[in-house]
Parts: structure tokens; C-alpha cells; sequence
């Protein structure tokens, strides 16, 4: 038997385990993780790639330049008027106000320091309140934007609402804040921001919400601004003035919570009214508009609209010339006109009145609610101090009228009548053909819808009077003519009804206001102003075969040899082409161009009476050659251009002073006289004695009846029909012109002459002017002699005569003791008459009757 055998013990196999389902899930969803965030960073990574390849270079940030508004200042240095596309002044971060730059961090970015340019923790708030938004309907969506964002989006990108633009932004601002300071950001935000209503960064809204400077601003104030980058014309201060106080309440409770003002302070500031006082847009200082308009014509045409408005984005440039900015000082003088537009418009409105009153401007029902229906009509914005107004009522001594009612800000119309009474006496100029107990109802009936005004400009008397819109046209312009630089213009009764300029682009004809120009010629050459001129029929053959034969103004009437004096104190036609004749057209043209008046002249006689066209600017301008001792002067209505950095870039007066350079220098530096001489000195002070006699004794008495004690000097113009009527005036250191005119010419009626309507309107502003300055006589150049003559004659007075004055020649003059008639001669051939002839002469030469005036 077989012993049994011994196998070795065999191990025991342990059965296998399978690993649990969710150690195999959680397995797959860690490899899957894996796969997914290495697949998405890649995707990512590629996205980033994408996007970051071609985004903006915000290196050019360094180099910021906004648009900004170009600004136009009087000469006394008060703001006159701004132009730009976006209107915005640049402030450095530095000149900011604390208060100011509170009020905006706590309403748009509150952690702004504290970020670097993505804030996460607002990011997460504000994706809470779109959840709970979402999920209970309650609640306010909050934005997450931070400044450096919106600076990244308004600088360097567009605003389209996409992932890719919102991918941009991120990086931007996060290389923006590693590439500039805090608080270079900040002030590109605070400047670039637009606030509503043209008002571009926060300085220029300071300006235009509330017409002060940003250190001025209160809290109250301060946060209303702050309000405004989240919707820039959602929170209007009258429209939704509740809205908008509301929000400004939130800001001010922002600023109590991050310290930028106390309890106290933010209390006191939300109890206050939302009082917004909008800026008026357009030209800051009363009655200078078509100065201000003309001004900016002459810019666009130095500088271009993107040198004078700015471009409609900011630019990376040095070019100055590129985008606005400008600082322009003007020649303006603010109290000049004030006054020049007084005088004009109430020479307009005389004029006007003397034609006749020609009916109310409408009529409507004034038993329903005329404040509604006056407010419907349509008025200028620069008519004030008149009213437009609609009679309710009255009696036969008085009329009571009611006012249009004001407007506020924003256009709205106040509802609280307002109603004034016009005495008879104010109204009775209206009523040419009065009743036989002459009274308002001649005049006026209840519906009429009229214009009013005070009887006195500040309303002091409190009575008001019937005023008519004048048709007829007109201009005024006044210069100082030692440079030329031009004080006050006013082109036309109303620039908000029409824009167009009678005193600077009207191109009319001068008439008898251009015989001085004749006058001074032969003075030059020659004559003297005892010269004795024909003054009769006289005919010409012109060019076309016909014959022209100009009259004086009283038609047919002429009066005998006179002196050159006489033919300017009482403008004879038939002199003036006489002597034109006799001197030579050539000549005249000559002058004509010299002193500015016409650029190309025809040589023809009829010139000579002014009958080409011409501007009023450019007839005070040559009229100021002599006030001045006969130096031509460039009108002007801008000293001085700055840009944007101060630098200037153009002056009027382009003398060079090397001496005002240096430290050293204690006296007054001796600049050189750069003006051009064209006519003789002393032929510029014997044109000023005649023209003082124009106002002494002449066509031009009714400046001395307003000035009785003031030497002026000046001369009338009156065109053909009336159509045209001028006079231009001077003393020592001011030249005024004044024209009067329909804008399409036309008969303005029998003796409306510049002697007897525009005269008086220079009179009437040198007078306001004036008022307070010491008459000072002409200035006498070194050599005029003066000498006593016949007034008649110009012969040198012997000792009985009685008839005599004192007249003016040159060193080397002498007056004549015979006279020489021009286009007379005697029998024995000589144009030379002996004074025994002179004197029995006498009864033919009248000096007296009106001229063309």
C-alpha cells in the first residue's frame, strides 16, 4: 500500500474585488475635468490670442488730446462766445476738486483705488442682484463696470453689446492700470465723459448745468453731475426732476457711506431743490452776435471746422491746427456795444415810425386763454427788452395788454399771465389819421397781437410803449482808427430773424459818404481847399454814346463857383464830378484803392459820386485814415490766437519787440510805426477841418443838435431814390459808421436821407459813449497854418470883410488873393478873376441850400 502522498499546501485565492461605480464616476469625471480644462484653456488661451492680436495701442493714451471747445473772449477778457462739436475743457487731475471727484467715485466705481481694473467683488454683487432680480422680480440690476473700463470702451473701443468687445475691455483695462497711474485714468474719464447736452467732461458741465467753475460746485451740485455718465439725458433736471433728485439723493448717501462729506453736510445737501440753471448756448455777452458770427467765419477760414469745432473723436496730435481749442482775444468792447446796438435799433425803429404803422402781427380769440396762444408764436430769442403781447382790454386812454408768457430752460412755458397798460401817448405815433376825440381804439382793438416795450431801457418809469419791427435794414460799426481794431458791429435789428450782416457783408452803395475820398486827391495834388469849383450843369459822354448829366440833390437847382469846403460841407454833385474830371478818374481809382474801399475800380466819372458797392466796414476804415494823419489801417476784429497749450499763433499787431523779450528792460520799448502812409498828413487834417464843417454847418447839423460841444467830423451819403443812407463820423481816437437801407434796395421816400436818419444814430451812440470823456479838439499835425479867408470866395480876408473863417493850409500854401474858377475861364483867356471881380461876383456864388445829403 502505498504511502499517500503530500502535495504542498496551495495559497488560497482571494476572489477579486470590483471597485465601486462611483470610484469609476468619479474617476471618468476627474479625467474628463482634465480634458475639459486643458481643451477649454486652450480654447481660451486661442480666444485671448485672438482677441488680444488686434486690439488698440493704449500707448496712444499718453498722448491724449480731446476736442475741446474754442473760446472766444472781449477785450476786456469776458467770454464772449465758444464753439466746438463736443463742448468740453480740459482740466489736469490735480485742479480737480476733492469734492468733485468724490461724488463720482461713490456713484461709478467706489473701490477705484483698490482694483487693477477689474473689481471681482462688484462683479459678484452684481451678479446677486441679477439673480434675485431673476428669481423674485425685485431689486435694482447693478452695473460692474469700472472706471478703467469705461475708459478702455470710450477711448479704444466701439460700443457694441458682444462678448468679444467685453473680452477686450477686461484685457485693456487690466494693461491700463500696469501702464498708467490711478490717476491718469481718472482724468481721462473726468474729461472725456459726456454729461449731456453738448457738455463733454466735467468742467464744461459744471459750466453748462449750473454756469459755474468746478471749485464752485456744491455737494448737491457735485452729485447731480456724478448722476449723469449712467444716462446722460435720463435724468432731466425738469422733465424728470423727481427721478433725477432721487438719484442725486443716492449719491450724496454714497459719499456720506465712503467719507468725502459728513452726515451733517449730506443732510443738509439732500434737503435741497434740484436747481439747475442751463447755460444759454450761443454768444455770452448782450448784443454781439454778428460780431461773435463773424468771428468764427474768419477761423473756419484760417483754421479750417476741425481747427475751430474740434473733431467728433479724440486725437493723438500735436498739430495745434487740428482739433479746436483755440483762445481768441477780440477787439470787442462790451460797453461799446451795449450802446451801438441801442442806438441802431432805435434809429431803425424812428425810421420805421416815420413810414407809418402797418397793423398788429396777428390777432387771436383774447376772450379764451391768450397766455396759451401767445405762447404758440414763434419770437426771436434777442428782441428783449420787448414783449409780445395781445390787447385784452383798455379804455380810450389806455390799453392793457397781456404778455407772452416767459420760458424756462428747457423750452416749457410758464402759465402765469402777466398784462401791462400803454398809455394813448405811447401809442398815438401809430395813428396818422386820427378820429375827432383821438384815442387807442383809432389804433388798437382787443385781439390785436402786438409788440411792447419800456419807454426806458432799465423800465425805471415802468410805462411801456407800441413798437413796430422795423422793416427797413441797417448797420453800425466802430473802430478805433489808430489800428484798426473794431469795438462794436451790429449788422441788423435781430440776428436770431436774420443772420445775414449789413455792416460787414452788405455791399452797397456809398454815394456822397465816398466825395471825401475825391476831395482828399486833389488836396494831394494840388488843390487847396479854397480852390474855387464850378458848381453847375454839367454832361458827359460815356462810353455807350450817351450823355450823362448828374444834379444835385435838389434837382435842377445849382449854385455858381464854390470852394472845395462848400462842395463837401454841402455835397454838390456837380462839383465833385467836376473836379474828378479836372484831376483825372486814374487818380480817383488810385485812392479809391489806397484807402481801401474798392479792390477794382471803373474810371469812370459817375464813380466818383459813389456809385460802386462797398461794405460799411470798409468805408470806417478808410475814414480812419483821417483821424489818424492819412496811415492806412487793416480793420481787425481779433488781437491775438492762442492754442490749446497758450502758444500764440497769430496777432494783428505782427510787429516784432525784441525789447519785451528781455528781463532787463525798464523803459517803454520804441516799437516802429509799421503803417502805411497814403495821403499827406497835412491833407488828412484839411479833409478833417471840412468834414467838422459838414457837422457845423453842412448836411450833417443834427450830430451837433446831439453833440453840440464835441469836435466830429464826418460826412452824409445819400444814393439815388433814397435807396441807400449813410453817414460816418469820427473824432480823435473812435470812427463810427452807421447805413440804412432795405435788404433789397428800394426808394426809402423823399428826404430819408443819411443826413436826416443815419446821422443821428452816430450821434445818439458817441453821445452814450462819450458821455463821460473831455472833448479833446483835432490834433494838428506840426506846419498847418491857419490863415483867415473869405468864406466864400477862400481869397484872404482883407480887414473889412465881414463874412469870414479860418482855414487850413499846407506849410508851403498860401491862400490866393485871386481865385481860379475850375471849368471857367475869362475872356482874355486867363481862369484867374481879380478880387474887385471876385466881389462883384458875389451875388451869383450862394452858399447856401442843401447838397445831395
Amino acid at each position: 500500500m502505498r504511502a499517500p502522498i503530500h502535495l504542498p499546501p496551495q495559497p488560497v485565492k482571494k476572489s477579486k474585488r470590483r471597485p465601486s461605480r462611483l470610484l469609476r464616476f468619479l474617476g471618468f469625471m476627474f479625467a474628463t475635468g482634465i480634458i475639459v480644462f486643458l481643451a477649454g484653456s486652450a480654447i481660451g488661451g486661442y480666444l485671448l490670442w485672438n482677441v488680444s492680436r488686434d486690439l488698440p495701442d493704449y500707448d496712444s493714451l499718453a498722448k491724449y488730446e480731446p476736442p475741446v471747445m474754442t473760446r472766444i473772449h472781449a477785450h476786456d477778457g469776458s467770454l464772449m462766445a465758444e464753439f466746438a462739436r463736443e463742448k468740453r475743457i480740459f482740466v489736469p487731475i490735480n485742479t480737480v476738486p476733492k469734492l468733485v471727484i468724490g461724488a463720482f467715485l461713490s456713484a461709478e466705481d467706489k473701490r477705484f483705488y483698490e482694483h487693477g481694473g477689474l473689481d471681482f467683488y462688484g462683479m459678484g454683487r452684481a451678479g446677486i442682484k441679477f439673480i434675485e432680480r431673476k428669481l423674485t422680480g425685485r431689486g435694482a440690476l447693478q452695473g460692474a463696470s469700472t472706471i478703467t473700463q469705461q475708459v478702455a470702451k470710450n477711448f479704444l473701443l466701439t460700443r457694441d453689446q458682444t462678448v468679444e468687445r467685453k473680452l477686450k475691455e477686461a484685457i485693456l483695462s487690466i494693461r491700463l492700470e500696469k501702464a498708467y497711474p490711478k490717476d491718469k485714468i481718472l482724468e481721462l474719464y473726468l474729461n472725456q465723459i459726456d454729461l449731456g447736452y453738448g457738455g463733454y467732461g466735467v468742467a464744461a458741465a459744471g459750466l453748462n448745468y449750473f454756469g459755474k467753475e468746478l471749485d464752485q460746485l456744491t455737494i448737491e451740485e457735485a452729485a447731480y453731475l456724478a448722476v449723469l455718465p449712467k444716462a446722460p439725458y435720463g435724468y432731466h433736471p425738469f422733465r424728470q426732476k423727481v427721478k433725477a433728485t432721487d438719484r442725486r439723493n443716492w449719491v450724496i448717501d454714497r459719499m456720506m457711506e465712503n467719507g468725502y462729506v459728513t452726515a451733517e453736510q449730506g443732510k443738509a445737501a439732500k434737503a435741497k431743490d434740484l436747481a439747475v440753471n442751463f447755460r444759454p448756448l450761443g454768444t455770452q455777452i448782450y448784443a454781439a452776435e454778428y460780431f461773435a458770427e463773424e468771428v468764427r467765419r474768419t477761423l473756419v477760414a484760417m483754421y479750417g471746422e476741425d481747427g475751430l469745432y474740434g473733431k467728433s473723436e479724440w486725437i493723438a496730435s500735436g498739430d495745434n491746427r487740428v482739433n479746436g481749442g483755440l483762445s481768441v482775444r477780440t477787439t470787442l468792447d462790451p460797453q461799446l456795444q451795449r450802446a451801438a446796438r441801442r442806438a441802431l435799433l432805435d434809429g431803425l425803429v424812428s425810421f420805421d415810425r416815420d413810414k407809418g404803422w402797418r397793423g398788429p402781427v396777428q390777432k387771436i380769440d383774447a376772450a379764451g386763454d391768450w397766455g396759451i396762444a401767445l405762447g404758440t408764436i414763434e419770437v426771436p430769442a434777442d428782441m428783449q427788452p420787448w414783449r409780445l403781447g395781445v390787447v385784452i382790454g383798455g379804455d380810450g386812454r389806455k390799453a392793457t395788454v397781456g404778455l407772452r408768457p416767459a420760458r424756462q430752460g428747457d423750452g416749457k412755458v410758464v402759465t402765469e399771465r402777466e398784462a401791462v397798460e400803454i398809455p394813448y401817448d405811447e401809442i398815438k405815433w401809430a395813428n396818422k389819421k386820427p378820429s375827432k376825440q383821438p384815442g387807442v381804439g383809432d389804433v388798437l382793438t382787443v385781439g390785436d397781437v402786438i409788440w411792447v416795450a419800456p419807454k426806458d431801457p432799465n423800465n425805471i418809469q415802468g410805462v411801456w410803449s407800441l413798437m413796430q419791427v422795423p422793416e427797413v435794414g441797417g448797420g453800425l460799426v466802430a473802430m478805433d482808427p489808430h489800428t484798426g481794431r473794431v469795438h462794436a458791429v451790429v449788422g441788423g435789428f435781430s440776428f436770431a430773424a436774420s443772420q445775414f450782416d449789413r455792416a460787414l457783408q452788405a455791399r452797397r452803395q456809398p454815394g456822397s459818404s465816398f466825395k471825401p475820398l475825391v476831395y482828399a486827391a486833389a488836396l494831394d495834388n494840388g488843390y487847396k481847399p479854397t480852390s474855387i469849383v464850378l458848381d453847375a450843369p454839367y454832361c458827359k459822354e460815356q462810353r455807350n454814346g450817351e450823355e450823362w448829366c448828374p444834379k444835385n440833390y435838389e434837382g435842377d437847382k445849382s449854385y455858381g463857383p464854390q470852394t472845395l469846403r462848400h462842395g463837401i460841407e454841402k455835397s454838390r454833385n456837380q462839383m465833385t464830378v467836376r473836379l474828378a474830371d479836372d484831376l483825372g478818374m486814374p487818380i480817383i481809382v488810385d485812392y479809391a484803392k489806397r484807402f481801401g474801399v474798392y479792390d477794382d475800380m471803373l474810371p469812370v466819372l459817375s464813380m466818383s459820386l459813389g456809385a460802386g458797392e462797398t461794405t460799411l466796414l470798409r468805408m470806417v476804415t478808410a475814414y480812419s485814415a483821417f483821424a489818424n494823419g492819412g496811415k492806412q489801417v487793416r480793420a481787425t476784429l481779433i488781437d491775438r490766437i492762442q492754442d490749446r497749450w497758450g502758444r500764440t499763433v497769430w496777432r494783428h499787431d505782427d510787429r516784432d519787440c525784441a525789447a519785451c523779450r528781455t528781463a532787463k528792460m525798464t523803459d517803454e520799448p520804441d516799437l516802429p510805426d509799421a503803417r502805411r502812409q497814403i495821403i499827406d498828413p497835412h491833407t488828412a487834417y484839411q479833409m478833417t477841418a471840412i468834414m467838422e464843417g459838414v457837422v457845423q454847418r453842412g448836411t450833417g447839423t443834427r450830430v451837433k443838435e446831439i453833440l453840440p460841444n464835441v469836435p466830429i467830423a464826418g460826412k452824409t451819403g445819400t444814393t439815388n431814390e433814397e435807396k441807400d443812407a449813410w453817414f460816418v463820423g469820427y473824432t480823435n481816437d473812435l470812427v463810427v459808421g452807421v447805413f440804412l437801407g432795405y435788404d433789397t434796395p428800394r426808394p426809402m421816400g423823399k428826404g430819408r436821407t443819411g443826413g436826416q436818419f443815419a446821422s443821428p444814430i452816430v450821434g445818439n451812440f458817441m453821445k452814450m459813449v462819450l458821455n463821460d470823456k473831455k472833448a479833446v479838439p483835432f490834433r494838428q499835425p506840426p506846419g498847418i497854418k491857419n490863415v483867415r479867408v473869405n468864406s466864400k470866395t477862400g481869397v484872404k480876408a482883407s480887414a473889412d470883410d465881414k463874412d469870414t473863417m479860418w482855414e487850413f493850409f499846407k506849410p508851403y500854401e498860401e491862400p490866393d488873393d485871386a481865385y481860379a474858377v475850375i471849368g471857367v475861364t475869362t475872356e482874355g483867356g486867363s481862369n484867374f478873376v481879380t478880387q474887385e471881380e471876385q466881389r462883384q461876383g458875389q451875388t451869383r456864388m450862394l452858399s447856401s441850400g442843401r447838397g445831395l445829403n
